[in-house]
């Protein structure tokens, strides 16, 4: 059968069910900690931050699959489904064997996968009645996906976006506003939190932990508001499962059976997204699959990083994951994968990797920048900072197939587009742009403190 450049399902295809991954994991995630106790989170404590709804998808490890909401069905319409694409063009530039596919998740005003969670937990806070919400963002695809999420349904929205890139990236800070939200650059003296890393760490460019923090204080401390988080968490992995699921009925209508798939790496939620439908074929026997994590060397969580319990934020205020983790006061250097920018992993995406089930790999910013200008040219899509590091590898792979004379079809997740990141590929393009990796004696300092659980 001949593959079409671009695979599109008929509406009738598209998913009415998340797929819920730890149901089919021998070895659960760990439970979240109260960080006050040390005992597993109860509904009603991870209630007093999040959705009520929200927290019970959290705990579920029971079903394997969830319904989604009708209203959330109607939403996703809008812009799914997203094709799957048969890089054609790339193949013959690398002259490879290998066949190369990727799913795009761009093809949204907010320009990336995160609104796949953005509106089911919107929904649910309009549900539940709540006047408003908090989060943070790092690049700021999730806080522009949030921001429209919350317009859609009426609500507030206030978001702390990482400093480096609220100050890199105007344009993202400025399509939040449209769509109503009031954005603050993290760390901020509007908090208790922002003010104490700010006198803790002068000068700072801000990380993802930060802005969850002075986020979670915020919800915490306005009547009517819960937090939401757009990565890391067992629910936003829920949702993105609409990515893994679609690619899965794609692949099987036209007889595509990936050997590699491939996923950039921060917080977890569109790799997760992505490999959770084959990761549970995995899990069951039915298929195998090679699975490859790629993050930047500057924030090598799963490569360089512990497994053990430590805070989601910079504060210390959310409960205990147990991840991979490299301290949760390790403030990452500026680079410009803000999405990336993450001192630590998913709890699924941890286990899965301690097991043995999935490989990481650490890349440099330069050599991911060279995928992504590389692919630009061949592909026609300028992708984001974040996705090009799942660009770099698939290269790689693609790469390897032409040495070895090995077939093998690669898939990997183009998790948005980079036309916000334009002072990004003007340093790269200048010759301005650097390669920090960060010491073992930096590294060694963060871990220190790892809370003792």
């Amino acid at each position: 059968m001949e593959i079409p450049y671009k695979i599109y399902l008929e509406e009738n295809e598209l998913p009415r069910q998340w797929y819920n991954v730890r149901a089919d994991m021998k070895n659960k995630p760990a439970p979240l900690l109260n960080p006050a106790t040390h005992q597993p989170a109860t509904l009603d404590e991870l209630s007093a931050v999040f959705c009520r709804e929200l927290a019970e998808q959290e705990l579920n490890e029971k079903d394997a699959y969830i319904d989604i909401p009708q209203e959330i069905i109607d939403f996703y319409k809008m812009y799914r489904p997203s094709p799957l694409v048969r890089a054609y063009c790339l193949e013959k530039a690398l002259g490879t064997p290998a066949k190369i596919y990727y799913k795009f998740e761009g093809n949204n005003t907010s320009g990336s996968h995160k609104l796949n969670s953005a509106i089911a937990q919107a929904y649910y806070a309009k549900k539940q009645g709540l006047k408003g919400v908090t989060t943070e963002t790092g690049a700021g695809q999730w806080g522009t996906a949030l921001s429209m999420a919350c317009s859609y349904f009426d609500l507030e929205c206030k978001v702390y976006m990482v400093k480096v890139s609220y100050e890199q990236k105007p344009f993202r800070r400025e399509v939040m506003r449209t769509y109503g939200a009031n954005v603050t650059p993290s760390p901020s003296n509007t908090t208790e939190i922002g003010r104490k890393i700010l006198q803790e760490f002068p000068g700072t460019n801000g990380s993802l932990g930060c802005a969850i923090s002075e986020a979670v204080e915020t919800a915490l401390h306005t009547e009517g508001y819960r937090y939401v988080l757009g990565s890391v968490l067992n629910q936003v992995l829920l949702h993105q499962s609409v990515i893994g699921l679609e690619s899965m009925t794609a692949c099987d209508k036209y007889g595509i059976k990936p050997d590699v798939i491939i996923g950039c790496a921060g917080g977890g939620s569109n790799l997760g997204g992505l490999i959770s439908p084959f990761m549970g074929r995995k899990l069951r026997g039915e298929a195998d699959y090679q699975f490859i994590a790629v993050e930047p060397k500057s924030c090598p969580s799963l490569t360089r990083g512990k497994y053990a319990y430590d805070f989601c934020d910079t504060g210390k205020v959310c409960p205990l994951q147990k991840m991979y983790t490299l301290g949760s006061g390790f403030m990452p250097s500026p680079n410009h994968a803000g999405g990336l920018r993450y001192h630590g992993m998913s709890g699924i995406v941890s286990q899965l990797y301690d097991d043995g089930l999935m490989e990481a790999r650490a890349v440099e910013q330069t050599s991911v920048f060279e995928a992504a200008q590389q692919f630009a040219r061949i592909e026609g899509i300028l992708p984001a900072p974040e996705s090009s590091h799942a660009i770099r590898v698939a290269i790689d792979e693609a790469m390897k197939c032409k040495e070895t004379g090995e077939e093998k079809t690669i898939l990997f997740g183009l998790t948005g587009t980079g036309y916000f990141d334009m002072v990004a590929y003007q340093k790269f393009n200048d010759g301005e742009m650097s390669d920090y990796i960060p010491t073992d004696e930096e590294i060694a300092k963060s871990l220190a403190d790892l809370p003792q659980v």
